[in-house]
């Protein structure tokens, strides 16, 4: 897994009573949420994502996720997002997901969209401003 060096954007989300399961921690399907609302947020914030008139939209085609150790609630967490890879239509993000200030992760996951028309919903290259963005956070080697 990837050490917090390795992650050039940083989310912190409030962990929920609701996310802890019979056994005490976050439940594995939580953090496919957290990674959707990191991946998203960035996009929102970079200009990148308009939810109700946006033109090309981001569909998810593929997830992972490997975990490492246990979260639980109250404590918050961190999320490490970059950019893995960039296709012509399609993005693949990466994120770790931390409990505040631990320095090794206790899950790593993966993201996908593909982008396609609103209307048409067949992929389309990614904008060029896009791939500028996406650019800024490409992810070098390993780290950790």
């Amino acid at each position: 897994m990837r050490g917090r060096g390795a992650y050039p954007v940083w989310r912190e989300i409030a962990t929920r009573w609701a996310d802890n399961d019979a056994y005490g921690h976050v439940n594995n399907v939580v953090h496919y949420s957290w990674f959707d609302t990191a991946v998203n947020a960035w996009l929102i914030e970079n200009g990148l994502l308009d939810v109700t008139h946006g033109d090309p939209i981001g569909l998810v085609v593929e997830t992972g996720c490997l975990y490492a150790g246990s979260l639980a609630y109250p404590e918050p967490v961190e999320i490490g997002l970059g950019v893995e890879r960039l296709g012509g239509s399609s993005v693949t993000y990466r994120l770790g997901v931390f409990a505040r200030g631990a320095a090794e992760a206790a899950a790593e996951g993966l993201f996908t969209h593909v982008y396609v028309g609103r209307e048409s919903r067949r992929p389309v290259p990614l904008p060029e401003a896009w791939r500028a963005k996406l650019e800024t956070i490409k992810l070098g080697g390993r780290d950790g």
